[in-house]
């Protein structure tokens, strides 16, 4: 029976993929092997190189995953919304707690197959999904330079989500997202370059 699982899987794409982010979350991308999540697949060893071809590849369908995620995240920010940028902000920080091993890949080049087509688009539909928060800023019509503000946003949001995860930031009283929402409510909103 146990052979038989080997070669029929219901969806080891998914199987392998769920594994890996387990192993990343709970112990670092460093001890991701696809012989070993193959074995926690029940598959043969060589069965999630149909899938991935290699590390790189398994690394860069999570990162993808992850910016299809984000860029879902971003977009569910209705365009009129007060301090969309701010909101979009908050979404960004829930993402990373929400899904660590997505964000601890995504940002990791020398991992992944940059030149991925579908990390690419991916990429940048998050990347539109910011800059549509930027755009709705009420100094864009003033000059205010839309790239400068989008990586301040941006850098703003990863830096706090990349210090959380890591446990640098101290306690705090507030859940994070809103810890990071009071943040720029109460210092930042209104000062964004």
């Amino acid at each position: 029976m146990a052979a038989t699982r080997a070669y029929h899987h219901g969806d080891l794409r998914r199987s392998v993929l769920s594994a890996a982010l387990e192993v990343i979350r709970s112990d670092g991308v460093a001890a991701i092997s696809l012989r070993d999540l193959a074995r926690r697949a029940e598959v043969s060893h060589a069965a999630p190189a149909h899938h991935f071809k290699d590390k790189a590849g398994l690394l860069t369908a999570i990162a993808t995953e992850g910016f299809e995620l984000l860029a879902a995240a971003l977009t569910a920010v209705p365009a009129g919304t007060t301090h969309r940028l701010r909101e979009m902000g908050v979404r960004y920080v829930e993402f990373a707690l929400d899904h660590p091993a997505h964000f601890d890949v995504m940002f990791r080049p020398q991992l992944l197959h940059v030149g991925d087509p579908e990390l690419i688009a991916a990429r940048e539909r998050a990347s539109r999904a910011l800059a549509s928060g930027v755009e709705d800023l009420p100094d864009m019509r003033a000059g205010l330079d839309a790239r400068r503000a989008g990586l301040t946003a941006w850098s703003l949001a990863h830096g706090f989500a990349t210090l959380q995860l890591g446990g640098s930031l101290p306690p705090l009283d507030d859940d994070p997202a809103e810890a990071f929402r009071a943040l720029v409510a109460d210092r930042l909103v209104v000062r964004l370059p």
